[in-house]
């Protein structure tokens, strides 16, 4: 069995490596350096070659590029390293993301004071509210940053925010001329 999971792993291996011998390959790099368009990986020789977004093209031997990106990343500065971005913009969706996150955590403390408050356990439909919005702001984050497991995480309860809420008003629908009180504040969590 050691030596078929070998034999695959190399039957794999020599294919990438082919393909790359064959063509060039365009590759990712996250966070992507700043100003750079498009890196493209040549075999023959092996060398980066690396399209500005002002359509200036470079090409770097391993060396020079591992200097390139060392030198990007200490220009880049702390703060941007710490948050895995490469310009101010991303800045707005790491905001996106950790506005989602304290919508997200924040709903359990709503729930939490709401079953202190009425010394039962209750479930307020600002919970759901909260619930969808901040998972809405999470997808979004996680789709900007590529990252599928974040986006199969938030999206799986997604669609039950949302059947919650259609429930609650279904059975309550707030009315233009009703008073505060008439609005569910809270449902009972059934044991």
């Amino acid at each position: 069995m050691r030596l078929l999971s070998i034999a695959v792993l190399l039957i794999m291996l020599g294919g990438t490596f082919a393909q790359a011998a064959s063509e060039p390959l365009t590759i990712k790099i996250k966070p992507q350096p700043t100003g750079v368009k498009t890196i493209v990986l040549d075999a023959d020789p092996l060398s980066y070659r690396v399209t500005m977004r002002d359509g200036q093209t470079q090409s770097y031997n391993p060396q020079a590029f591992a200097e390139f990106l060392l030198q990007d990343q200490q220009q880049r500065g702390w703060w941007y390293a710490l948050l895995n971005i490469s310009n101010p913009f991303g800045l707005v969706w790491v905001t996106v993301g950790l506005l989602g996150q304290v919508l997200f955590t924040g709903r359990m403390i709503v729930q939490w004071l709401a079953s202190e408050k009425h010394k039962r356990s209750v479930v307020p439909v600002a919970f759901w509210w909260m619930s969808l919005i901040g998972a809405t702001m999470l997808i979004t984050y996680f789709l900007w940053r590529q990252d599928i497991i974040g986006v199969l995480g938030q999206a799986t309860g997604w669609g039950i925010y949302i059947r919650n809420l259609m429930l609650i008003y279904r059975h309550h629908p707030p009315s233009k001329t009703a008073a505060p009180e008439d609005i569910p504040e809270s449902i009972e969590s059934t044991p």
